[in-house]
């Protein structure tokens, strides 16, 4: 796994957007649609995904250009906080 990421280098300048889905307490509509808050690069969106509380980190995702074997398009809450850690490595 380690060969991975010396290998892969993430564009954190790639156009991204930052999406909140409707809630209700503190849950997930999956009836509804998320709304974007933020359009910017994948850095924008980390930082402004890291600064949100993190009991509310999975109500929201980040949508951006696929950069396999790393960055998918949709990058779940999990991913997104993997990336924030790994960003300086990549």
């Amino acid at each position: 796994m380690g060969d991975v990421f010396t290998e892969s280098k993430v564009d954190f300048g790639a156009l991204a957007v930052l999406n909140k889905w409707p809630s209700l307490a503190n849950q997930r509509q999956p009836d509804r649609e998320p709304y974007q808050l933020i359009e910017g690069t994948l850095d924008e969106c980390i930082s402004a995904f890291m600064d949100k509380p993190a009991a509310t980190r999975h109500l929201y995702e980040i949508r951006t250009a696929a950069q396999p074997p790393l960055v998918t398009e949709i990058l779940s809450p999990e991913h997104v906080i993997e990336l924030a850690r790994l960003r300086e490595f990549l």
